[in-house]
């Protein structure tokens, strides 16, 4: 049996969502998405660009206008939506976890 699309998201998904708080760009998506991880992540313009046709798809994304050639987009409802269930799912991973190794010290 396949997996459901968007049934969980990567990581690049999840900050794109994120990153879509307010209305954007591809390149300023990719910009905000560097920024909030502290440059630890980057998502690259096929990802992304791959990504937003499918999360407009689901409804996680409109397009809110284009303005010289650029498409911006915005989180809708729905991607909020999403977004709040990953968090959840990330959540109780971290939980599992400590109840198996308790409050580690940080490595």
């Amino acid at each position: 049996m396949g997996r459901k699309e968007f049934e969980t998201l990567t990581p690049q998904m999840y900050y794109i969502l994120l990153a879509l708080k307010k209305p954007r760009h591809g390149y300023e998506i990719m910009q905000e998405v560097s920024d909030l991880t502290h440059g630890q992540m980057k998502v690259g313009a096929g990802t992304l660009y791959a990504l937003l046709p499918r999360f407009e798809e689901a409804d996680y994304i409109q397009l809110k206008e284009e303005r010289e050639r650029k498409k911006i987009y915005q989180l809708t409802a729905k991607g909020r939506k999403k977004l709040q269930e990953e968090y959840l799912r990330m959540e109780k991973q971290m939980h599992h976890y400590r109840e198996v190794f308790g409050y580690e010290e940080k490595f």
